[in-house]
């Protein structure tokens, strides 16, 4: 269908279009008229995105997650603040509204659930797109009412925002509480174990036991190793004086075995000379020769004193390694156990300073959960407060009545093209050629004529009607003349 057609049809069925036309758009003026009118009443909410927290210090610096808006306006639509500002209206109180309930639910379900959600349904909640502002309106037939609730509503919203913030830290401060409780009592047990082991053994905060029994087994093991000299010395030269006690250094160097030896080899030089000169028979040779025995005899004597002495030595170096290495051992058990008890005595400490460690962080969380738990304050803070509307919001007439000349017309153009279709003419030559599929010989304009319902219908040309089959242009609908 082409524009000029359109406009053709249009022209004939003027009249139906317009009976349209004027039915819709009165229709839903009149609705508008009577429908009783609505106020809304607007309040402001505002999010701070960059606020701080005055008890952790902590500001948020690149904004909250692009969702935190559209949750907060969740909230107040939520039924938790439905309810309370149920409650803190008492709406439960109104006899009124207790018997739109029992007529809608007779009596079934819970009345301030009912309340809240026939609230809730009269609440429009818009969050802004650019901004952190949320719109709460509240819509009702009487404007006082409507800006009470609003601004209930974002009390509430407010309150909740607060309980939400504040519960849970209530309920950490109180376990933290408990917490704290069993980690004091765990740094006693600790600490008074730790005291208990240090008594029993003698250990003081600065115990220095270990490093003096240290040194002293360093000392002791330095004394055994120069007593072992001694010892193993002593050793071999008694094994030379068994062998050979003449032979022996200590004896060689003792001054009365040399003075003895020296007299010996005098008196033997002596005893030489005098038996050449006198012979052995001579009275002084055989005295000379008993001094010479006597002074063997005292020369091995002392030679076998000296020697015994080394022997003498030898057991007491011996007897003394073996006190020393007695004493070692017994030393080295003792450093041992110092050192064990040492070890026993660090652990003891580590688990005190553990639980020392875990009651202060419990102590630090505990004091800054109270102080969560006894702030005030939130993010959200009310921008505007909700005035009494001076002017309904709905029925919008002007809207309402441009919407329904825009939708007048559509109808009535819908209804012409129906009728058209339920009534099908011709309305110029093209729509002879396009419906009949022939061409157009010659073109005489036929009269027009004017029926009692007022229908203007076009005659088709006599050279157009002549070339037609009677029985095919009855079937298309045309009006062919007698």
């Amino acid at each position: 269908m082409t524009f000029s057609q359109l406009i053709a049809i249009l022209k004939a069925r003027w009249k139906a279009a317009s009976m349209v036309f004027v039915l819709i758009v009165g229709g839903v003026v009149a609705v508008s008229l009577l429908l009783p009118k609505k106020y809304t009443a607007t309040a402001a909410v505002l999010i701070d995105m960059k606020s701080t927290d005055p008890i952790a210090s902590l500001g948020s610096v690149n904004g909250m997650p692009m969702g935190y808006v559209a949750t907060q306006a969740d909230i107040i639509q939520s039924p938790r603040v439905a309810i309370r500002v149920v409650r803190d209206l008492k709406l439960t109180d109104n006899p009124q509204l207790r018997a739109q309930w029992m007529e809608a639910t007779d009596g079934q379900g819970s009345f301030e659930v009912w309340v809240a959600e026939a609230l809730g349904s009269k609440l429009d909640v818009k969050p802004s797109r650019e901004s952190s502002v949320i719109s709460v309106a509240f819509t009702s037939p009487d404007p006082k009412f409507s800006a009470s609730l609003a601004n209930a509503f974002v009390q509430a919203y407010l309150d909740t925002t607060l309980d939400l913030r504040v519960d849970p830290a209530k309920q950490y401060s109180t376990f933290f509480d408990s917490r704290s409780k069993e980690l004091r009592e765990a740094v006693e047990k600790a600490q008074a174990k730790l005291s208990a082991y240090q008594k029993e053994h003698g250990i003081t905060a600065n115990d220095e036991r270990y490093d003096v029994e240290n040194a002293r087994l360093a000392e002791l093991s330095s004394q055994l190793v120069a007593v072992q000299a001694l010892s193993a010395e002593s050793a071999s030269r008694q094994e030379q004086a068994r062998k050979s006690a003449n032979q022996l250094s200590d004896v060689i160097n003792n001054p009365l075995v040399s003075g003895l030896r020296g007299d010996l080899s005098r008196q033997e030089a002596k005893l030489q000379e005098m038996s050449k000169r006198y012979g052995d028979a001579y009275p002084q040779v055989a005295e000379l020769r008993a001094n010479i025995d006597e002074l063997r005899a005292r020369l091995e004597t002392e030679s076998r004193r000296v020697s015994g002495s080394v022997t003498v030595n030898n057991s007491i170096n011996q007897s003394r390694e073996a006190e020393l290495r007695s004493a070692l051992a017994a030393q080295r058990v003792r450093v041992m156990q110092i050192k064990q008890q040492r070890d026993e005595a660090t652990v003891l400490q580590r688990d005190v300073e553990g639980a020392q460690r875990a009651y202060d962080a419990v102590s630090s969380r505990l004091t800054q959960s109270s102080l969560e738990s006894q702030t005030k304050q939130t993010n959200t803070a009310l921008l505007n407060a909700a005035s009494v509307p001076t002017r309904h919001s709905s029925p919008n007439i002007a809207l309402n009545s441009l919407l329904a000349v825009f939708v007048g017309a559509m109808f009535a153009v819908a209804f012409a093209l129906l009728r058209e279709l339920q009534d099908r003419r011709l309305r110029s030559v093209q729509d002879g050629v396009q419906m009949l599929g022939l061409p157009v010989i010659g073109h005489l304009p036929g009269p027009l004529r004017r029926p009692l319902l007022g229908k203007r219908r076009f005659v088709l040309p006599a050279q157009v009607v002549a070339r037609l089959p009677r029985s095919r242009a009855t079937s298309t609908g045309l009006e062919v003349p007698r």
